[in-house]
């Protein structure tokens, strides 16, 4: 049998084809393995969907991150029991011989003539289990470094709920600093003074209470004319809402970009090529309208040489 990987939290499709007897394959042969029939996945279809929404909630975004780097910690020090009867029911549902736990293989990438061995229970739970999930764990620590975790628990801070719990004024003016190109040498000295005057403001503001997220604080903020009396504090909640605009959507638009410059379309300008990418990417919006009313729409702004059916008009 060739080497087969079982991963709870890296979900893969594994194929383990079956050799002819001259090759002395072990006695266990699986022919089409899915891991998704036997495990579940520690969070990440979680933290996978809110990172790819629109509107992120920064704030569940950084709480899942802590969730699913905590979960990937606990089922590698105690999660190989319940991984291995998971792999051991989906065995014996497909007929598949699990091998013994304790008999010994030689060891890969030495020569069998050193008779150097290791037990099966050594070569699948260290050699694959651990080493699976500590390679998710490096590319997670990767992709949520520490200056992006500082930046995103930052910006939690700006959370409405529970009348402003998590309101932090030191962790909001280090945004000031971190953002220095939005914020001049004075803003940097008054944010603070006027980041604590908000929280106060808006504690005492019963219309604030019903704010759930920071999309519906910037509303709030607008509707009762704040965003002109703290115009700092308003400019970290827009940075906080652009902040998903410049993570998951970037990647949306360079996949856009393949599809719509293509190479037969190499020379297509910059606006007309803009303009393509907005059809594209919001094309969820785009599907909402009627063909009709566009066409409504743009025949009275420009003379043309063709004229309409009657029913368009």
């Amino acid at each position: 049998m060739r080497r087969f990987l079982v991963d709870r939290a890296s979900i893969e499709n594994v194929n383990v084809v079956q050799q002819e007897a001259e090759l002395e394959p072990p006695p266990n042969v699986v022919n089409e393995f899915n891991p998704n029939e036997i495990v579940r996945d520690p969070g990440h279809n979680e933290l996978s969907n809110i990172l790819q929404r629109k509107d992120l909630n920064i704030v569940n975004a950084m709480e899942l991150v802590d969730v699913v780097k905590a979960r990937l910690g606990t089922m590698r020090e105690s999660g190989w029991n319940n991984f291995f009867a998971d792999v051991q029911g989906f065995c014996v549902a497909k007929s598949i011989l699990v091998p013994n736990m304790d008999d010994e293989i030689p060891v890969r990438g030495r020569s069998r003539a050193e008779g150097r061995t290791i037990t099966n229970l050594h070569h699948y739970r260290a050699e694959i289990f651990y080493v699976a999930i500590d390679k998710i764990c490096v590319e997670m620590d990767h992709r949520f470094s520490e200056g992006s975790n500082i930046i995103l628990d930052c910006f939690s801070c700006l959370d409405p709920k529970n009348s402003f719990s998590k309101f932090d004024v030191d962790k909001l003016a280090r945004l000031a600093d971190i953002y220095h190109a939005d914020f001049s040498d004075d803003d940097r000295g008054t944010i603070r003074d006027q980041l604590e005057t908000y929280v106060l403001q808006v504690r005492r503001n019963a219309s604030f209470s019903t704010c759930e997220d920071v999309q519906s604080l910037a509303m709030k903020m607008v509707q009762t004319e704040k965003h002109l009396v703290f115009p700092l504090v308003y400019k970290l909640i827009e940075l906080a809402l652009i902040l998903p605009v410049s993570t998951a959507s970037v990647g949306r638009a360079f996949s856009a970009m393949k599809i719509i410059k293509s190479k037969l379309r190499n020379k297509i300008n910059d606006v007309w090529f803009n303009d393509l990418m907005v059809c594209y990417t919001e094309r969820e919006i785009f599907k909402s309208l009627d063909d009709i009313d566009i066409i409504r729409t743009f025949t009275p702004k420009k003379s043309r040489k063709g004229h309409l059916p009657r029913n368009f008009i």
